[in-house]
Formats: C-alpha cells, sequence, structure tokens
C-alpha cells in the first residue's frame, strides 16, 4: 500500500492525554484553572506580558480588533495571502479590508507598500508571518508608528518562530500577537487560539470580549456606589462566548513543553528537502531571511513558468501517490464574498501570481527522514513523467 502523508498533522503523546484526563476528573471542565496555566506559560515561553486564550484563533483575531478599537468607519490593512479569518474578522466589527501585495518569494507583505495603503480611516495593520517565515516586523512597526496604527501579527502559522533572535509574539515591535492551535498548527489544543500583549489596557478588554463583555473586576465596575457582593457582575461591552475550556488549554500547556523539539524536527525536514530540491528544474522552494527563523508551519513549493498551467494534474497525480497536498491559500480578495463587496482581482498581482503556483508538501514532525526523502523522490518521478 502507498505511505498516507498529509501537509501536515497533529502529535499527541501519552503526556498529553494524561493532562486532558486529569482535568476530565477535576472539578472545572472550563472556566478554570489551567486556561490561566496556559496563557502564562504561552507568555512566559514567547516574551511577552499578557497572553488571552481564545476558543479558536479566528476568535482571537476578533478579539484583538475589538481591543484595538476597530470599527465600521475604520479601515485594516493586511495581505491576502492568508485564510479567511485575518480579513474576515475585521468585517464582522464593520472594518474595510485593504490589501497589499505580497513579496514573491516569502509570501509575505511587502513592506514598502504599506504606506502607499494608508489612508485617513486606517486604523490596524496585520502582517501575517505565512508558512511561519517573519515579516521584517522593524521596518513595518516604524511606518505603524509614523502614522499612530496600532500593529497586529498574525502569527497564527508563527509559533516558535524567531525575528532578530527573539520569538515572535514578545511583541517587542507589535502591539498584539494572534495565534491559532488548529490541529495542523504548531500545537494542538483541538482548537484554540490565543493573542500576546505588553498593553495591559488591550489585556482587560479582551478579556472582558471573550466572556460576554462581562467583568467582575472590582476597580473596572462601573457602579461602585451600592453594595455589591462576590456575585456582582457588569456587562460593560458587547462580547461574545469566547472562552477556551480546561480540557484544551491542558492540552495546549502539555504541547508547549514539546513545542522546541517540534520546531527542531520541523527544521531537519527542511534540510532534507533543501538538499534534494537544490537547484531543481521544477519549482522553487521558501528560504529564511537573514533576520528570521521560521517555524515552517508549511512548505510550499512553487511551479516554475513551464509548469504552472499542469498544477492541477501534478496536484492530482501527488495525491494518488499517497500525499495529502494542499493549496495556501486562494488570495482572500478572489473569494465570491470579496468579489461581491467590490475588490478587484487585479488589486494584488504578485499574490495571485503566487498562488498559481504553489502547492504545499508533506511536512509535520513525526515525518521520519525516509518520509521526506520518498515525496522528493516521487515529486521528481511526477514532474519528470509530465
Amino acid at each position: 500500500m502507498t505511505k498516507f502523508l498529509p501537509y501536515s498533522r497533529q502529535f499527541i503523546d501519552d503526556d498529553d492525554i494524561a493532562a486532558v484526563v486529569d482535568v476530565l476528573k477535576s472539578d472545572f471542565l472550563t472556566q478554570g484553572p489551567a486556561v490561566a496555566a496556559f496563557e502564562k506559560a504561552l507568555a512566559d515561553y514567547c516574551g511577552a506580558e499578557y497572553a488571552v486564550a481564545f476558543s479558536s484563533g479566528t476568535a482571537a483575531l476578533h478579539g484583538a480588533y475589538f481591543a484595538a478599537g476597530l470599527g465600521s468607519s475604520d479601515e485594516l490593512i493586511t495581505s491576502p495571502m492568508t485564510f479567511l479569518s485575518t480579513s474576515n474578522a475585521a468585517l464582522f466589527l464593520g472594518a474595510r479590508p485593504v490589501f497589499v501585495d505580497v513579496e514573491s518569494d516569502t509570501g509575505n507583505i511587502k513592506a514598502d507598500l504599506i504606506e502607499k495603503a494608508i489612508t485617513d480611516k486606517t486604523k490596524i495593520v496585520v502582517p501575517i508571518h505565512f508558512s511561519g517565515h517573519p515579516v521584517d516586523m522593524e521596518a513595518i512597526s516604524k511606518t505603524a508608528k509614523e502614522h499612530n496604527l496600532v500593529l497586529i501579527e498574525d502569527a497564527c502559522h508563527a509559533l516558535g518562530a524567531e525575528y532578530k533572535g527573539k520569538k515572535i509574539g514578545n511583541c517587542e515591535f507589535s502591539d498584539m500577537a494572534v495565534f491559532s492551535f488548529h490541529p495542523v498548527k504548531a500545537i494542538a489544543c483541538g482548537e484554540g487560539g490565543a493573542v500576546l500583549t505588553n498593553n495591559k489596557d488591550y489585556y482587560e478588554k479582551m478579556m472582558m470580549f471573550r466572556q460576554h463583555g462581562v467583568t467582575k473586576d472590582p476597580k473596572r465596575l462601573v457602579n461602585k456606589t451600592q453594595d455589591c457582593g462576590e456575585w456582582y457582575y457588569e456587562m460593560q461591552c458587547l462580547g461574545y462566548n469566547y472562552r477556551l475550556t480546561d480540557m484544551q488549554a491542558a492540552l495546549g500547556t502539555s504541547q508547549l513543553a514539546k513545542l522546541d523539539g517540534f520546531i527542531n524536527r520541523r527544521r531537519e525536514i527542511v534540510e532534507i528537502y533543501a538538499r534534494a530540491f537544490a537547484g531543481n528544474d521544477y519549482f522553487d522552494v521558501l528560504s529564511e531571511r537573514d533576520y528570521a527563523k521560521s517555524a515552517w508551519h508549511l512548505y510550499p513549493v512553487r511551479l516554475k513558468d513551464k509548469y504552472v498551467s499542469r498544477r492541477v494534474e501534478i496536484f492530482e497525480k501527488l495525491r494518488k501517490s499517497g500525499f495529502w497536498v494542499q493549496v495556501h491559500y486562494l488570495p482572500v480578495h478572489l473569494q465570491p464574498y470579496y468579489q461581491e463587496l467590490g475588490y478587484g482581482s487585479d488589486i494584488c498581482p504578485a499574490a495571485t501570481d503566487y498562488y498559481q503556483r504553489i502547492i504545499s508538501i508533506p511536512l509535520f514532525p513525526t515525518m521520519v527522514d525516509e518520509d521526506a526523502e520518498y515525496v522528493a523522490e516521487t515529486i521528481f518521478q511526477i514532474l519528470k513523467s509530465l
């Protein structure tokens, strides 16, 4: 039987299972101590002051945009090479996403194009660390500060990545950083997300937002005159039920302890691919900028001109060979919903070109060396047969 290899896969061991079972045997399945423990571990790992856990990466983006004050008259700048959540969360708040084109090699937003997209309605800039490769945060931070904009990293691909020797999520150059814990991400909670920040005001707003807009903090209460018992709470904004459960948080804490090992193994597989693919005539591969240490969430290959028109055929042959390859992503502005909102199909030509070339091949920590070698050999066999 042909070996089946997806483009990514979670790794769950007995320690992870035991951590979840411990919660199942405890008094708290949700709103208990495991969530706070996970938040602290995550903030400590990345080097940030605060972390707020959410029920998904999408919810985390929504919470971050809310904390930044994004509203119906505002614009948010991001790139279209992302999953829909990055821009959809702006639509949730009535704001308008503005898309900026990407670099042809990394798929990351072109920092030098951001300033041209800024208007008097711009509130937030959201660079995406595509595939886990950090954007040039210092350059983008300079632009954001010059225009008094909130800078939020979409780091959903980049937990464990480093920018200039420091972990993504430390928020040295940004106001907030958003992570996802979907099973194909660096660590898995089943579903889950988090926002890291060094800003206490943003932290407190997100804590309320994820819990129906409710607070019990005596310092934040509006009604301080009446005799309020411990039961008293106030809804101070329109929030959502975006809480992470203690079961998910326990899994996340257990997974986080293995994260560096996961990233190191991903890098070892990437080295195998780099040796196998060097100088080939069929496709280009990602490389790291000198300021970056990628988390290697994805490994997209970019077909050369001669093979772009045959991508569907190549994709189908790879899947028939046992590789559940994928394409990341159809640029957001090309989606029918966004087309109906008036976004032109020609606004980000580099992103469209990038999309038309890419196929994400298998890359996950439990792959053995022979798996990576088998992937490389099979890819070349398919391409040589065309």
